[in-house]
């Protein structure tokens, strides 16, 4: 039997009741559409998630000093003095799976221009700092190793701090800052980072070379945490053990001592929470998918009453020529037909739900095109296998039996 005129005899059965048709079609666009939603919303998650990996750093670790027990008193993180400038310098040199090191010291301070003050948190780092952050220069340019060495009255301001402490349209670039009473010339203003995964104000911040925090600013000669830099992602984990024996062989640390040093990757907890979103998104998709099981079994309720509607039809077409398989399978391209209308429909529905959500709620969706395809395929597949039963009942049919039916 032609492919083209079986399509076109479904098409027209299928228009002769045009609201049961749509009615039938319902459940499967409703299943398609609310399918592709919420693997766009979960989709645009799982990428919101990387993007703010990537806007952390490139493939970070995050070296600081940790915890010391005073007879029995615990200080708190960054209270030990033994990491140093050599143990950053040793991380660089002999572990090749580190691209580049940032040593740093923090401290946090009133910032003052004119007759505006501002109390921001001071980052002390090297010029390596900027490359891992990937934290470009807007305008002015990033200190330089010489101003490391120096230990020079420089600094960078991130865009909160240079709204709180100028006016609108003044250029800080060249401007002189006072920072516990010291003066500081501004060489640059950071580009915008906006709020960390951990909802800090990235932009309020304040970076200058680590020797002059050390010496002018906080009064030390060691490192509260050194930032490196992994040659790839998935070289962040094997690059953390190095590190970690590493620092226990430069510290002395016995076997039997804990670490007096702290090592972070952001990667963790940005995979947990791509995880947690990932179950998430399964776990709305599998409900959304029991619309496309009802869907079916509406698909093979109507087929059912189409079949015994059509029952005299069926017994005419057999006395012609008709045989069981050209029965079977008009009955079976109606219900593939039916379905395959509906996931086209669904998608149209899933896209556009999509950008409503997109735009009236703000969430980042992504719509990934082989969830369309994958929607489209079982849309299909549901039509044929709630299909079959009834295109199978229709093709026993006795060509007798249903001539004579009224």
């Amino acid at each position: 039997m032609d492919l083209r005129a079986v399509l076109r005899v479904a098409l027209r059965a299928l228009a002769r009741n045009k609201m049961r048709t749509v009615l039938t079609m319902l459940g499967i666009i409703i299943g398609v559409g609310a399918v592709i939603c919420t693997v766009a919303i979960g989709e645009g998650a799982s990428n919101q998630v990387q993007e703010s990996l990537r806007n952390l750093g490139d493939n970070l670790v995050f070296v600081a000093a940790g915890d010391v027990n005073q007879h029995g008193v615990h200080m708190g993180s960054a209270a030990t003095k033994t990491l140093t400038l050599g143990d950053a310098k040793a991380m660089q040199q002999q572990i090749p799976l580190i691209s580049k090191v940032s040593p740093g010291v923090g401290a946090a301070a009133q910032v003052v221009y004119a007759n505006q003050n501002w109390f921001t948190r001071i980052r002390g780092a090297s010029p390596e700092y900027l490359d891992i952050r990937r934290w470009p220069v807007e305008s002015g340019s990033a200190f330089t190793q010489h101003d490391v060495d120096s230990s020079a009255d420089v600094c960078l301001l991130g865009q909160t701090v240079v709204e709180n402490l100028f006016a609108p349209n003044e250029d800080p670039v060249g401007k002189m800052i006072r920072v516990q009473n010291l003066p500081f010339r501004v060489i640059g203003v950071l580009s915008s980072k906006g709020q960390s995964p951990f909802g800090q104000d990235e932009d309020d911040t304040l970076i200058m070379p680590f020797t002059t925090v050390q010496k002018k600013i906080a009064g030390i000669d060691w490192l509260q945490f050194v930032m490196c830099s992994a040659t790839s992602q998935s070289s962040i984990y094997p690059a953390e053990q190095q590190i970690r024996g590493l620092l226990r062989e430069r510290h002395r640390l016995r076997p039997d001592e804990d670490d007096d040093f702290i090592i972070r990757s952001p990667t963790d907890l940005a995979q947990a929470q791509e995880q947690s979103g990932r179950i998430m998104t399964l776990l709305l998709a599998s409900i959304a998918s029991v619309s496309l099981l009802v869907g079916g079994i509406g698909i093979m309720n109507i087929m059912l009453v189409s079949v015994t509607e059509r029952t005299r039809e069926i017994g005419v077409r057999m006395a012609v020529g008709a045989t069981e398989e050209d029965v079977q399978m008009q009955f079976l391209s109606e219900a593939l037909v039916l379905s395959s209308l509906g996931g086209a429909a669904g998608v149209v529905l899933g896209v556009a739900g999509s950008m409503v959500v997109s735009s009236m709620l703000h969430w980042p969706t992504t719509i990934p095109p082989e969830s369309i395809l994958t929607a489209v395929v079982f849309s299909a597949a549901v039509g044929i296998f709630f299909g079959y039963y009834p295109a199978r009942k229709a093709a026993r049919l006795d060509p007798i039996e249903a001539l004579r039916y009224e």
